[in-house]
């Protein structure tokens, strides 16, 4: 996946197609309806694996996978956020030819019906497309936290990355969300909802966030964007977000306001460029079954 080129022009076609406004001027649109009312199977990731390609279009491809929480605690600013995406795409595309995103809606593993979406690799207008297509869940439960982990999870054991796997680049995760950082994933849930995959076997240990985050870290950058916004529970979790998140990923966590955000993305994505341009993979071996199967 990862074909054509990201065009403001195409997004203001499709925006205006698909009965939204689209401000010439600050790239953003309004008027998106989100009305979906439940997993769209495109989005569904029971055994899924998605790839990001090198092709003579994009030869040198940075994977970015944006999830974003769908949550009940973030309110309009969900809405808000998804509505910046026009903005924070042509902003990506004018500073990096080859990225390709995923985009994901993340909610709660732990009592939501669909606590992860997530989308293609794409380079034009299909990532908002298949924006188009996440359910705004509005779930989550009253544990303070939101499983945002299972980015980490599912571009860990379900991404196939060219970048990573031929020329030795980490991809680039982006989660975005106004409450702390869950301390695991449920295992049967995980389970139950992601499905099977060969080249897995996971226990409840290996969900355990930091040990997930040393594993994912092999792969990815990873980063989360505290997300500050009058229609959300930032400003009730930061202290909390602070001190959970940033436990973990140290400085690879930011703050923003939706008006920035584009542009926190954008240093989040250069910084990993930036910072380490060749990243030498490091192998982490499979677990095997009894018979030396290798399988969840």
């Amino acid at each position: 996946m990862g074909g054509g080129c990201y065009s403001s022009s195409s997004f203001a076609s499709y925006s205006l197609s698909s009965g939204k406004s689209y401000d010439v001027h600050t790239k953003r649109i309004s008027g998106q309806k989100f009305d979906v009312t439940r997993l769209k199977e495109a989005l569904n990731p029971k055994n899924k694996i998605r790839e990001c390609c090198n092709s003579d279009e994009h030869p040198n491809t940075v994977p970015v996978i944006l999830a974003l929480d769908v949550t009940g605690s973030m309110g309009e600013a969900c809405q808000e956020t998804a509505e910046a995406l026009s903005q924070i795409m042509d902003t990506l595309y004018t500073k990096f030819k080859d990225v390709e995103v995923m985009v994901m809606g993340v909610g709660d593993f732990e009592c939501d019906d669909a606590p992860l979406q997530v989308s293609q690799f794409e380079s034009d207008v299909r990532v908002a497309q298949q924006l188009d297509q996440i359910w705004m869940e509005h779930g989550g439960g009253g544990n303070r936290y939101e499983s945002y982990t299972a980015p980490w999870l599912f571009g860990l054991y379900r991404t196939k990355l060219d970048a990573f796997d031929k020329q030795g680049r980490k991809g680039i995760i982006i989660t975005m969300g106004d409450e702390p950082l869950n301390p695991d994933l449920p295992l049967g849930r995980v389970k139950e909802y992601l499905g099977k995959v060969d080249g897995e076997q996971l226990s409840a240990k290996d969900l355990e966030t930091k040990t997930l985050y040393e594993n994912a870290s092999k792969k990815f950058d990873v980063y989360h964007i505290g997300v500050k916004s009058r229609h959300n529970a930032y400003d009730r979790y930061k202290n909390d977000i602070k001190e959970s998140f940033g436990s973990v990923i140290g400085q690879n966590l930011r703050e923003s306001t939706i008006n920035e955000l584009s542009t926190v993305i954008c240093e989040c994505i250069e910084n990993s460029i930036n910072g380490s341009e060749v990243h030498l993979k490091e192998e982490t071996p499979a677990k095997t079954d009894s018979e030396g199967a290798i399988v969840w």
